[in-house]
């Protein structure tokens, strides 16, 4: 897991976007729930990747909102898998950005995410461990 002086993102990229005019709050920068969205999607994508299945958010924990995020910046959300329980697991994200004519990502916002594998009725089914867990 980065922390806030590493310069590169690792993990699986789950997500990348372009942070658009439509996605500010009033003062003119993104909206921290468009990229806390944009969190859970990727992390989603992630989750159910892991999983082989459909998976939900169920917790959102330290979420770390470190630097604004601006029009025109280009949004990256990485995974890495923290912990895989029965049902559920925990994925560490990080959301990073690139400005125009600048060359390297930072970090923007990261925080631990906890999804829950379900069936096709919305109940809680266990996570299938034959494969060894995702690299990363």
């Amino acid at each position: 897991m980065s922390e806030q002086g590493n310069t590169e993102p690792s993990g699986d990229l789950c997500i990348r976007t372009l942070a658009m005019p439509a996605d500010t709050n009033a003062n003119g920068d993104i909206f921290g729930g468009w990229l806390l969205s944009q969190m859970d999607v990727g992390g989603g994508v992630f989750a159910s990747k892991v999983a082989k299945s459909r998976t939900v958010t169920v917790a959102i924990e330290a979420m770390n909102f470190r630097k604004a995020v601006y029009v025109g910046d280009l949004v990256s959300v990485h995974a890495n898998l923290v912990r895989v329980g029965r049902t559920s697991m925990t994925v560490h994200l990080e959301a990073w950005a690139l400005r125009r004519r600048e060359e390297h990502p930072f970090l923007v916002t990261d925080g631990n995410f906890t999804y829950v594998s379900i069936d096709d009725h919305g109940r809680p089914q266990p996570i299938s461990r034959t494969d060894p867990p995702i690299a990363t």
